[in-house]
């Protein structure tokens, strides 16, 4: 099947990622636990619809099973959302973008290791170029030694969104994964939010904060996940890390599209590192060269038409 289809949905998964900043933006100020636990549970909500509008099986996870999605949970998208607030406390946002921004070159030497293979060097430079433009793109930023301990922190767990995912993409594909982890998810958080914020949290929400959570379940949660597992699961983690590269950039144009300033010089030579790390990961790959057809001898015929042996 073509490659196509796939690494364009993960594409879409990154704009949709690169775009929600300026949303993100918006609920600062809202109980955290308490808003992510409700945007997780209205994506699962979503996906199951879909599911059952699809027609798409989903199945009970078993044994350690639990635990890749739970991981997912936990790591991918408790503890990554959580490093974000606090390490914005701590550093500028573009310190804790470079740490996303490094995620292509471990999904490249990691991803293909879990599903049975050795990494690709076209994909390893092609990360190494896509994580450089990145860091254009985002810039330098300043920060502490907790910002950067945080930005380890968001590294780590925007890694692991994607690597636990690998074992189980099998089995459950993109939307039972999906659908498995953002309900264990909206636990998680909703247990963090009565402890941390107290049970009457969702009541300190404005309106604002809810129209931006119902954005983040929609576009960034429900549609963005299955489009980026199913480009995991058709092209291999390694390959699909590259795309990560393209959330920056839409952050950035996406800025300018609500009336921010143009990007600035290095902002767009970094958008064309991208595109060259891209081209470089992406490449397909030449077949092999077939092994050369065996010789056939030929048979020497003896005066009476017998074969000499």
């Amino acid at each position: 099947m073509s490659r196509f289809l796939p690494l364009a949905a993960g594409s879409a998964a990154m704009s949709f990622v690169g775009g929600s900043v300026a949303v993100s933006a918006e609920i600062t100020d809202a109980p955290l636990f308490t808003i992510q636990s409700l945007r997780y549970a209205l994506a699962c909500l979503l996906l199951l619809g879909f599911a059952r509008l699809a027609r798409s099986r989903l199945t009970r996870p078993r044994g350690a099973e639990w635990l890749w999605l739970a991981g997912i949970a936990a790591t991918g998208m408790v503890i990554f959302n959580l490093a974000l607030v606090q390490g914005a406390r701590h550093a500028e946002p573009a310190v804790l973008g470079v740490a996303v921004a490094c995620v292509p070159v471990l999904l490249a030497a990691a991803g293909p290791l879990l599903e049975g293979r050795g990494p690709a060097p076209a994909v390893l430079a092609g990360a190494v170029v896509v994580t450089v433009g990145a860091g254009l793109v985002q810039g330098l930023g300043r920060t502490d030694g907790t910002g950067l301990a945080w930005a380890v922190v968001t590294f780590a767990g925007e890694a692991a969104f994607t690597l636990l995912a690998v074992p189980v993409l099998g089995r459950h594909g993109p939307v039972g994964v999906s659908v498995h982890t953002t309900w264990l998810a909206a636990a998680m958080l909703a247990v963090l939010g009565v402890l941390h914020e107290g049970p009457a949290a969702a009541g300190r929400l404005t309106g604002s904060d809810l129209i931006a959570g119902a954005y983040l379940a929609i576009a960034v949660t429900a549609l963005a996940f299955v489009l980026w597992y199913a480009c995991v699961s058709r092209v291999g983690a390694g390959p699909t890390g590259l795309l990560t590269g393209i959330a920056p950039i839409a952050a950035a144009l996406t800025g300018v599209a609500l009336g921010g300033p143009a990007p600035r010089p290095l902002v767009w030579a970094g958008i064309a590192v991208v595109a060259l790390g891209l081209a470089i990961g992406l490449r397909p790959a030449r077949d092999p060269a077939p092994p050369p057809a065996p010789t056939r001898r030929v048979p020497e015929l003896t005066a009476t038409g017998g074969e000499l042996t």
